[in-house]
């Protein structure tokens, strides 16, 4: 086992290393420059997402009437299938929540603290500038992926890189590969790392491990095996409020440390611009080091260019690509932007305000020093967030998974995948997590290449039209 965390850690480093995060910030660069910075258009999708696309759409179509130009729509029916109604309808807002469930996990919290630790302050500037830029990105997959779905027999839809790749490009060989990669993945990766936070978490209570981890894959079980509807009607219940708890302790943090929070901003600005090492306390880092770290931390968190939030979009019923796709590009500024920036200028305030307080916590623990600015109570309200974040991303990864099964090998699948998640977010509950980290980091290329290949070729298929 060591021999193979070696080997997969030495091919991590020659990939994430340099030659992926390179690629990666180009697409960025590049649809940002495409689309005119489609991120001007944020507040239109924070808005669309709460009218479910309704105003965006109508406005899209009369947009088109205007031009003449065209206005892609839900793939037609074909022969064969049956007339019939979805079962469950997908909301825009029900898509982005269920990627926001997927996205929003312990990295948020730990990738952020790892980040900052490792990089220095100016890590976290890397990481809210990857935000920025990886919309543009989420955008461009959301966009294909809705334009390229295909409709079922029930009136619902699937879509992802999969069924671009397969159906648009006619590479079936990249979209096994691709959605075998989501599988493997979902039940391997996602199930283990979360479902350990949750249990770590759930130990500081004075909560015993296994009995933890029993009740953890029961209680995933019990929505997943309700299907996607009930995994969509699950995540936006509880990402709101989830989202929000965490967010106003943020805010608490940050309104204690008013008077620091400039300082903090300088601080952060002045490492990452920094070729000099910056010290804060126990902080520190050099450019190369805040570079690498704070972009890592900010695409493995939103995961623009991995398509996973492009399997969400392709469900949704809004019928315009560009409604959803701005709709969907929200979870990265809500991820990256909002989430890991504050709970980052939280940890920064802290190290001035209490430089003492940072002594002695490990790279996991610096937002567990912040929390303590809220008094002896603020590491529960954390461990509580951190326990509700990993059961969301077990719930919303689990569906990318069922999405990639059905992809795969239909509904006589399911069972198995399900019972295999189930099972897998127990082991993960008591297995170590090195291999772990480093088989999660190794997936990851197999779903980055696949998806940015289909992006790359389908590049002018992307339009982002103005709307008013």
């Amino acid at each position: 086992m060591q021999y193979l965390e070696s080997l997969l850690a030495r091919i991590n480093s020659v990939f994430w290393g340099g030659p992926m995060l390179v690629v990666l910030s180009l697409f960025h660069l590049y649809f940002t420059v495409h689309t005119g910075g489609v991120q001007k258009q944020l507040f239109k999708g924070i808005r669309y997402s709460v009218t479910n696309g309704e105003a965006g759409s109508k406005k899209a179509k009369a947009g088109t009437k205007r031009t003449g130009g065209d206005t892609a729509a839900a793939p037609k029916q074909t022969s064969g299938q049956k007339s019939s109604s979805p079962s469950h309808k997908v909301s825009g807002l029900m898509a982005l929540t269920t990627t926001l469930a997927a996205t929003l996990g312990t990295g948020n919290i730990i990738g952020v603290s790892s980040a900052i630790y490792f990089g220095g302050p100016g890590a976290l500037f890397w990481c809210f500038l990857t935000g920025i830029f990886g919309m543009a990105t989420s955008y461009a997959e959301c966009f294909l992926s809705v334009l390229h779905r295909r409709k079922n027999a029930d009136g619902s839809y699937s879509g992802g890189p999969m069924v671009v790749l397969e159906h648009r490009l006619h590479k079936k060989g990249l979209a096994r590969i691709y959605a075998g990669a989501v599988v493997f993945a979902a039940c391997g990766m996602t199930c283990s790392t979360q479902a350990r936070a949750f249990a770590d978490a759930a130990v500081s209570f004075g909560l015993p491990r296994i009995p933890v981890g029993i009740a953890l894959a029961l209680l995933v079980g019990l929505v997943i095996v309700g299907g996607a509807g009930r995994i969509h009607k699950f995540c936006i219940r509880l990402v709101p409020i989830m989202g929000g708890l965490f967010l106003f302790c943020c805010l608490l943090i940050l309104g204690k440390n008013f008077n620091c929070l400039p300082g903090a901003v300088a601080l952060m600005l002045r490492s990452a611009f920094s070729v000099k090492a910056v010290t804060a306390g126990t902080l520190s880092g050099a450019f190369m080091s805040a570079v690498r770290y704070g972009v890592t931390r900010g695409l493995f968190t939103n995961e623009a260019g991995l398509g996973t939030a492009a399997i969400a979009a392709a469900d949704a019923e809004t019928p315009d690509p560009q409604t959803q796709a701005l709709i969907s590009m929200t979870a990265t500024f809500w991820d990256t932007v909002v989430i890991c920036a504050l709970t980052g200028l939280a940890i920064l305030s802290t190290a001035i305000a209490a430089p003492e307080s940072l002594a002695g916590f490990s790279m996991n623990e610096l937002t567990t020093a912040a929390f303590l600015r809220l008094s002896a109570g603020g590491p529960v309200l954390l461990n509580l967030c951190l326990m509700a974040f990993a059961f969301a991303t077990l719930t919303g990864w689990s569906y990318f998974g069922e999405k990639a099964t059905l992809f795969l090998v239909g509904e006589r699948g399911i069972f198995c995948y399900k019972t295999c998640y189930i099972v897998m977010i127990f082991l993960g509950t008591i297995l170590s997590m090195g291999l772990i980290w480093e088989l999660t980091d190794f997936a990851n290329l197999f779903l980055a290449v696949p998806n940015l290949y289909a992006l790359f070729l389908l590049r002018r298929d992307v339009t982002c039209r103005k709307i008013e």
